[in-house]
């Protein structure tokens, strides 16, 4: 049985597209070698810099880049989100 088309009614007024919303990242999980569960989140960059764990250089504002924190934090979500580290997205993949 085929679909129905569900275009938009050319009378309605345009709805533009949030770009910030398009490049805030999918949260996932992933473990790490050792075996640790880390939570991770791309983000499109924001106004401040962070100094990434992994080389220890600045990620500048406005450079997309990822965030991760443990997830399996011993003192529950919130402190893991407490936790939460900026890294240059080829140091995070790297650090495997």
């Amino acid at each position: 049985m085929a679909r129905r088309s569900r275009k938009r009614d050319a009378r309605a007024e345009h709805v533009p597209i949030d770009v910030a919303r398009l490049t805030r990242g999918w949260e996932h999980g992933e473990t790490g070698p050792d075996g640790r569960r880390w939570r991770v989140r791309t983000v499109g960059g924001g106004d401040r810099s962070y100094r990434c764990p992994g080389c220890q250089q600045i990620i500048d504002p406005g450079t997309p880049h990822l965030v991760a924190w443990p997830a399996d934090h011993l003192f529950g979500d919130e402190a893991g989100l407490d936790d939460r580290r900026h890294w240059h997205t080829p140091c995070w993949r790297r650090r495997r």
